[in-house]
Protein backbone atom coordinates (compact mmCIF):
# COMPACT_ATOMS: atom_id res chain seq x y z
CA UNK A 1 0.00 0.00 0.00
CA UNK A 2 1.26 3.55 -0.15
CA UNK A 3 2.15 4.84 2.98
CA UNK A 4 1.94 8.46 4.05
CA UNK A 5 1.91 10.87 7.31
CA UNK A 6 0.29 14.01 7.70
CA UNK A 7 1.91 17.18 6.73
CA UNK A 8 2.95 19.36 10.51
CA UNK A 9 -0.06 21.27 10.78
CA UNK A 10 1.55 24.54 10.93
CA UNK A 11 2.26 24.10 6.96
CA UNK A 12 -1.20 23.23 6.51
CA UNK A 13 -2.12 26.11 8.24
CA UNK A 14 0.29 28.46 6.12
CA UNK A 15 -0.97 26.96 2.92
CA UNK A 16 -4.66 28.55 4.18
CA UNK A 17 -3.87 31.84 4.03
CA UNK A 18 -6.47 33.56 2.62
CA UNK A 19 -9.05 31.03 2.84
CA UNK A 20 -12.27 30.38 5.01
CA UNK A 21 -14.61 27.63 3.65
CA UNK A 22 -12.52 24.94 4.00
CA UNK A 23 -13.42 20.74 2.55
CA UNK A 24 -10.99 18.12 3.93
CA UNK A 25 -11.31 15.05 1.64
CA UNK A 26 -10.63 11.96 2.99
CA UNK A 27 -9.59 8.86 1.40
CA UNK A 28 -10.87 5.31 2.89
CA UNK A 29 -7.96 3.20 1.22
CA UNK A 30 -4.32 3.10 1.79
CA UNK A 31 -4.34 6.42 3.84
CA UNK A 32 -6.88 4.87 6.44
CA UNK A 33 -5.01 2.06 7.07
CA UNK A 34 -1.83 3.90 7.91
CA UNK A 35 -4.10 6.27 9.74
CA UNK A 36 -2.51 9.29 7.97
CA UNK A 37 -5.73 10.52 6.00
CA UNK A 38 -8.77 8.22 6.44
CA UNK A 39 -12.07 10.44 7.89
CA UNK A 40 -10.57 9.76 11.41
CA UNK A 41 -7.74 11.41 10.85
CA UNK A 42 -9.78 14.44 8.67
CA UNK A 43 -12.14 14.86 11.92
CA UNK A 44 -9.27 15.36 13.75
CA UNK A 45 -7.87 17.85 11.36
CA UNK A 46 -10.83 19.76 10.83
CA UNK A 47 -11.48 20.24 14.91
CA UNK A 48 -7.84 21.68 14.89
CA UNK A 49 -7.96 24.00 12.44
CA UNK A 50 -11.61 25.58 13.50
CA UNK A 51 -10.08 25.33 17.14
CA UNK A 52 -6.76 27.42 15.92
CA UNK A 53 -8.78 29.28 13.62
CA UNK A 54 -10.93 30.55 16.56
CA UNK A 55 -7.56 31.66 18.34
CA UNK A 56 -6.34 33.63 15.85
CA UNK A 57 -10.00 34.95 14.32
CA UNK A 58 -9.25 33.84 11.03
CA UNK A 59 -13.08 32.63 10.81
CA UNK A 60 -11.97 29.21 9.34
CA UNK A 61 -14.94 26.45 8.99
CA UNK A 62 -14.27 22.90 7.71
CA UNK A 63 -16.11 19.74 6.60
CA UNK A 64 -15.10 16.54 5.40
CA UNK A 65 -15.87 14.61 2.72
CA UNK A 66 -14.70 10.92 2.22
CA UNK A 67 -14.08 9.11 -0.80
CA UNK A 68 -13.50 5.74 -0.79
CA UNK A 69 -10.30 6.01 -3.62
CA UNK A 70 -9.57 9.82 -4.61
CA UNK A 71 -7.27 8.02 -7.24
CA UNK A 72 -10.55 6.82 -8.91
CA UNK A 73 -13.10 8.97 -10.93
CA UNK A 74 -16.24 7.16 -10.02
CA UNK A 75 -15.69 7.80 -6.47
CA UNK A 76 -14.64 11.36 -7.03
CA UNK A 77 -18.42 11.65 -9.21
CA UNK A 78 -19.76 10.03 -6.28
CA UNK A 79 -18.45 12.94 -3.70
CA UNK A 80 -18.44 15.80 -5.63
CA UNK A 81 -21.56 17.58 -5.02
CA UNK A 82 -19.51 18.10 -1.27
CA UNK A 83 -16.99 20.10 -2.51
CA UNK A 84 -18.95 22.83 -4.00
CA UNK A 85 -18.70 26.27 -3.02
CA UNK A 86 -15.71 25.62 -0.99
CA UNK A 87 -12.74 28.16 -1.48
CA UNK A 88 -10.33 24.98 -1.25
CA UNK A 89 -9.66 21.47 -0.55
CA UNK A 90 -7.55 19.96 1.64
CA UNK A 91 -6.97 16.42 0.26
CA UNK A 92 -5.57 13.76 2.74
CA UNK A 93 -5.14 11.42 -0.08
CA UNK A 94 -1.57 10.46 -1.06
CA UNK A 95 0.08 12.57 -4.14
CA UNK A 96 -2.05 10.79 -6.88
CA UNK A 97 -5.21 11.52 -5.15
CA UNK A 98 -3.81 15.04 -4.71
CA UNK A 99 -3.32 15.93 -8.30
CA UNK A 100 -6.18 13.50 -9.67
CA UNK A 101 -8.97 16.01 -7.45
CA UNK A 102 -6.90 18.84 -8.80
CA UNK A 103 -7.82 17.44 -12.15
CA UNK A 104 -11.49 16.73 -11.17
CA UNK A 105 -12.20 19.96 -9.33
CA UNK A 106 -9.84 22.81 -11.52
CA UNK A 107 -11.96 25.61 -10.31
CA UNK A 108 -10.64 24.86 -6.53
CA UNK A 109 -7.20 24.83 -4.95
CA UNK A 110 -6.64 21.37 -4.22
CA UNK A 111 -3.84 20.97 -1.35
CA UNK A 112 -2.11 18.01 0.15
CA UNK A 113 -2.94 17.32 3.92
CA UNK A 114 0.09 14.46 3.93
CA UNK A 115 3.30 13.48 2.80
CA UNK A 116 3.64 10.55 0.26
CA UNK A 117 6.24 8.70 1.62
CA UNK A 118 6.47 5.20 -0.25
CA UNK A 119 5.11 1.57 -0.94
CA UNK A 120 5.32 -0.82 1.50
CA UNK A 121 3.56 -2.99 4.21
CA UNK A 122 2.05 -2.95 7.89
CA UNK A 123 5.19 -4.81 10.05
CA UNK A 124 2.80 -4.24 13.43
CA UNK A 125 0.02 -1.66 14.59
CA UNK A 126 1.64 1.93 14.32
CA UNK A 127 4.97 0.60 12.37
CA UNK A 128 5.36 0.87 8.33
CA UNK A 129 8.19 -0.38 6.42
CA UNK A 130 8.98 0.60 2.51
CA UNK A 131 9.24 -2.55 0.30
CA UNK A 132 8.93 -1.12 -3.24
CA UNK A 133 9.73 2.00 -5.40
CA UNK A 134 7.79 1.28 -8.05
CA UNK A 135 10.43 1.15 -10.85
CA UNK A 136 8.49 -0.66 -13.29
CA UNK A 137 10.79 -3.54 -14.25
CA UNK A 138 10.52 -5.85 -10.80
CA UNK A 139 13.30 -8.72 -11.13
CA UNK A 140 12.14 -10.20 -7.66
CA UNK A 141 12.27 -13.72 -9.75
CA UNK A 142 15.63 -13.86 -9.42
CA UNK A 143 16.33 -11.79 -5.82
CA UNK A 144 14.62 -14.25 -3.91
CA UNK A 145 11.43 -12.00 -3.61
CA UNK A 146 13.38 -9.08 -1.68
CA UNK A 147 13.67 -5.81 -3.64
CA UNK A 148 17.72 -4.89 -3.89
CA UNK A 149 16.67 -1.54 -5.16
CA UNK A 150 14.11 -1.11 -1.94
CA UNK A 151 16.15 -3.20 1.07
CA UNK A 152 20.03 -1.90 -0.14
CA UNK A 153 20.90 1.27 1.16
CA UNK A 154 22.46 1.74 -1.72
CA UNK A 155 20.22 -0.12 -4.05
CA UNK A 156 23.10 -2.61 -6.06
CA UNK A 157 22.10 -5.49 -8.26
CA UNK A 158 25.27 -7.38 -7.22
CA UNK A 159 25.81 -7.25 -3.76
CA UNK A 160 26.92 -7.31 -0.74
CA UNK A 161 29.12 -4.19 -0.80
CA UNK A 162 32.38 -4.00 1.07
CA UNK A 163 30.52 -2.38 4.20
CA UNK A 164 27.89 -4.28 5.67
CA UNK A 165 28.80 -6.57 8.62
CA UNK A 166 27.08 -9.02 10.66
CA UNK A 167 24.09 -9.01 8.33
CA UNK A 168 23.50 -5.32 8.98
CA UNK A 169 24.48 -2.21 6.61
CA UNK A 170 27.08 0.39 7.23
CA UNK A 171 24.67 2.94 7.15
CA UNK A 172 22.96 1.93 10.41
CA UNK A 173 23.41 -0.75 12.96
CA UNK A 174 19.54 -1.20 12.68
CA UNK A 175 18.99 -1.78 9.18
CA UNK A 176 19.33 -5.43 7.63
CA UNK A 177 21.55 -5.27 4.75
CA UNK A 178 19.49 -5.86 2.01
CA UNK A 179 21.99 -8.34 0.23
CA UNK A 180 21.66 -10.38 3.39
CA UNK A 181 18.46 -10.81 3.66
CA UNK A 182 18.44 -11.99 -0.68
CA UNK A 183 21.03 -14.50 0.27
CA UNK A 184 19.55 -15.70 3.51
CA UNK A 185 16.10 -16.34 1.28
CA UNK A 186 17.60 -17.89 -1.92
CA UNK A 187 19.43 -20.70 0.74
CA UNK A 188 16.36 -20.88 2.32
CA UNK A 189 14.58 -21.79 -1.09
CA UNK A 190 17.12 -24.05 -2.06
CA UNK A 191 18.29 -21.60 -5.12
CA UNK A 192 21.77 -19.88 -3.93
CA UNK A 193 23.17 -20.56 -7.16
CA UNK A 194 21.12 -17.74 -8.21
CA UNK A 195 23.04 -15.40 -6.16
CA UNK A 196 26.39 -15.54 -8.91
CA UNK A 197 23.45 -14.56 -11.21
CA UNK A 198 25.09 -10.99 -12.78
CA UNK A 199 22.07 -8.64 -12.84
CA UNK A 200 22.99 -5.79 -15.80
CA UNK A 201 22.55 -2.08 -14.75
CA UNK A 202 19.26 -0.89 -15.44
CA UNK A 203 19.04 2.52 -17.61
CA UNK A 204 16.40 4.33 -15.23
CA UNK A 205 16.50 7.68 -17.74
CA UNK A 206 14.75 5.44 -20.58
CA UNK A 207 11.99 3.69 -17.91
CA UNK A 208 11.14 7.32 -17.19
CA UNK A 209 11.77 8.49 -21.01
CA UNK A 210 8.55 10.35 -22.02
CA UNK A 211 6.84 11.92 -19.12
CA UNK A 212 4.59 9.40 -16.57
CA UNK A 213 4.29 5.78 -17.15
CA UNK A 214 0.60 4.60 -18.54
CA UNK A 215 -0.97 0.96 -18.48
CA UNK A 216 -3.39 0.11 -20.69
CA UNK A 217 -5.75 -2.87 -20.53
CA UNK A 218 -7.50 -2.91 -24.07
CA UNK A 219 -9.35 -5.88 -23.69
CA UNK A 220 -11.09 -3.37 -20.05
CA UNK A 221 -11.30 -0.38 -22.46
CA UNK A 222 -14.97 0.91 -22.78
Amino acid sequence: MIVAEQKPIEEIIKSLEGFRNIAIAACGTCVTVCMAGGEKEALKLASVLELKSSESGNGITCKVITAQRQCDVEFLDDAAEGFEGVDAVISMGCGAGVQFMAERFRGTPVLPGVNTKFIGVAREIGVWTEMCQGCGDCILERTGGVCPVTRCSKSNFNGPCGGSANGKCEVSPETDCGWQLIYDRLKELGRLDRIYNIIEPKDWRSSRDGGPRKVVKKEVRL
